[in-house]
């Protein structure tokens, strides 16, 4: 979830990936897939960089690297190709 803030300066949680588009005319509009829209006091570009540090983070949780746990063998299989075939194998790095 991304935190934004509404006009009246309360703030609330959205789920990225239900967004569907970003406007800005000129208040920043955010479209959800179920048509919903919110009107945002953030800018078109700090929505779209919450969106991309809340994906990052998901990925460093899934390989252990939020910072609060050891490194270990990643929790997700990284499908490498392999040989002159192109054919792939699963497993860690």
């Amino acid at each position: 979830m991304i935190v934004v803030t509404r006009l009246d300066g309360r703030h609330f949680a959205v789920n990225p990936d239900l967004i569907e588009r970003i406007f800005e005319s000129p208040d920043t509009t955010l479209v959800m897939a179920d048509g919903a829209r919110f009107i945002v006091t953030e800018a078109m570009a700090e929505v779209i960089d919450k969106i991309a540090h809340f994906r990052a983070r998901v990925i460093a949780i899934a390989y252990n690297d939020d910072g609060t746990t050891a490194h270990t063998s990643p929790r997700l299989s990284i499908i490498h190709p392999t040989g002159p075939t192109g054919g792939t194998t699963t497993g860690g790095h």
